[in-house]
């Protein structure tokens, strides 16, 4: 695609040069902030890291400068963020990251609890049900205790970059949208997010404005203020379409397209308009729609960019991939305008496909939530979840390793799943994948591998 053909973006994220004001107030990259989320609490102590690494996250998100605690203990460790050269571009995916509701009553600054449910009128409600399921939470947790045994995963599988949908509104706002299950995490809980190395959240979801347009702009005030990458919303359409550019250095460009879609229940009015916030919503999965998003990514795409279109869509529950949705991911495919197409929404994972070299992950199910002790749909094991990592030639774009690793969820933290469970993963997707002409294995450390014709 010649340059004349493009359109100049913002300085894009690179994870040699992103910075945040950190917990030390100095001007640090994204990795380096989140080694430093985990090296300073070792370091400090539960309490005092608390204490200073939320006064921080309030700090940028009221626009002032962070606290100066005082120099970490000489010796104290960081998680490493450096790993072996690959020759290929190594992402990170999972499917929502819901950490508001009772996720984020258990974090150091909970929003109020009150919500308006039929069946519950306080998110303390949802701590109470997973600790009757497996014991007690100690609160408040360490920013990075949701993620638990996922973090020494990511750093043994050391990603060039991280993509999670996160699901929830990141604001203090009272302006609750009308739908009966509405999410929210407190703006000084973003550090949790930092914690694990995000480097993108896409926000096209049915839940980001669930306290209001006011909610949706103070949660991109806040990921923005952290140095997070968003895509699929914005305060207008233009923002709400155009990607997240991530660089990676001696890599390339990584463009995250974020889109909604209303089977997701993303209500119709959230679509943005030229002068009014919103998600980046498709009216349809046609081929008219498809050819539109592939003419989109080409006025942004530049020679050597790899994509990436991330999709809410679909039902809630069950393994059954709508026609719609593989005509939709292929056209993309075929019109050169997706290297990765990641749906979500499903609560557990669904079957993958690739196309043309291509993956197309048409649920990725949950990563994070508070459903833990809910009953009901068992069939699912919802409780367990998958953590993507995906190896893209540089050139091409074309995939050259697909693994997962499964983990379950257990007092609203990620362990991984014993070696039962994780068969149960690798037989339902290889079953639901023939079909489409993938396979999983099950390696001896308990990950999956995904093969394809």
């Amino acid at each position: 695609m010649g340059r004349a053909n493009t359109i100049d973006l913002p300085e894009p994220r690179r994870t040699s040069r992103v910075s945040v004001e950190g917990a030390l107030g100095e001007r640090r990259s994204v990795r380096e902030f989140a080694d430093e989320v985990i090296g300073l609490r070792a370091a400090w102590g539960r309490r005092r890291f608390l204490d200073v690494s939320g006064a921080a996250a309030v700090g940028v998100w009221m626009g002032s400068p962070p606290p100066q605690p005082p120099a970490p203990v000489a010796g104290s460790s960081a998680r490493a963020r450096t790993g072996p050269e690959a020759p290929g571009l190594r992402v990170f995916l999972c499917g929502d990251v819901m950490t508001g509701r009772g996720i984020d009553q258990v974090l150091p600054h909970p929003s109020k609890p009150a919500i308006h449910e039929s069946y519950m009128r306080s998110a303390l409600g949802y701590v109470e049900l997973a600790e009757r399921a497996h014991g007690a939470i100690r609160r408040p947790v360490d920013l990075d205790y949701i993620w638990g045994e996922a973090l020494g995963e990511l750093e043994r599988r050391s990603p060039d970059l991280r993509v999670i949908n996160l699901e929830t509104a990141v604001t203090r706002s009272d302006e609750v949208y009308p739908k009966g299950i509405n999410y929210r995490m407190h703006p000084a809980n973003v550090p949790c997010l930092v914690a694990a190395g995000i480097d993108c959240c896409v926000l096209a979801n049915n839940h980001v404005i669930d306290w209001g347009m006011r909610g949706l702009l103070e949660s991109l005030d806040a990921l923005h203020g952290a140095d997070l990458a968003t895509a699929g919303a914005g305060r207008n359409l233009e923002e709400a379409d155009r990607p997240a550019v991530l660089e990676v250095a001696g890599k390339g460009r990584l463009l995250v397209f974020g889109l909604g879609h209303p089977s997701s229940g993303i209500p119709p009015d959230w679509a943005a308009d030229a002068d009014r916030p919103g998600v980046s919503l498709l009216s349809d999965l046609s081929a008219q729609t498809a050819d539109r998003v592939a003419e989109r990514v080409r006025r942004f795409r530049r020679h050597g960019d790899r994509v990436l279109v991330s999709i809410h869509w679909g039902s809630n529950w069950g393994y059954s991939v709508a026609r719609p949705q593989r005509e939709f991911a292929h056209r993309l495919i075929d019109a050169g305008a997706a290297d990765v197409v990641h749906g979500h929404s499903s609560h557990h994972p669904r079957a993958i496909e690739v196309y043309e070299g291509r993956p197309i992950l048409y649920g990725c199910g949950d990563f994070i939530n508070d459903y833990e002790g809910i009953s009901g749909r068992e069939e699912f094991r919802s409780d367990l979840v998958l953590a993507y990592f995906l190896t893209l030639d540089r050139q091409s774009g074309r995939l050259l390793s697909f693994e997962m690793t499964p983990f379950r969820t257990r007092r609203f933290r990620l362990e991984r799943a014993p070696r039962r469970a994780a068969e149960w993963v690798r037989t339902t997707l290889d079953r639901e994948g023939r079909e489409l002409g993938t396979r999983v294995d099950l390696a001896g450390d308990g990950s999956l591998m995904l093969g394809w014709t």
